[in-house]
């Protein structure tokens, strides 16, 4: 979505400086400027917006995640030296018994 953002406002850009060169006047303070431009740039500054949107969540989730697989990660060890004890204690009874 966020590269489809991009191509997007890419294509606005294009469009933008086209009406801008029919029209002859890039000022957008200009009384004469042109009304298809002046909205083609509101789209895309509202498709640029929404593209730092979405990359500012996907940075926060990158960070949750990190956080998740390191929580993950000393579940398994526990689990792991959980079974290893689990083990060496069953061995150890089957030895006396």
């Amino acid at each position: 979505m966020i590269a489809e953002f991009d191509r997007m406002a890419g294509e606005l850009d294009a469009q933008i400086a086209s009406e801008e060169r029919k029209a002859g006047i890039t000022d957008v303070n200009h009384f004469a400027y042109p009304t298809f431009a002046r909205a083609a740039r509101l789209r895309r500054d509202n498709l640029k917006n929404s593209q730092n949107d979405l990359l500012a969540q996907k940075a926060g989730v990158a960070v949750s995640l990190d956080e998740a697989e390191t929580e993950l990660a000393k579940a398994q060890a526990m689990d792991a030296r959980d079974m290893r004890q689990r083990e060496a204690t069953s061995d150890r009874r089957a030895m006396i018994g």
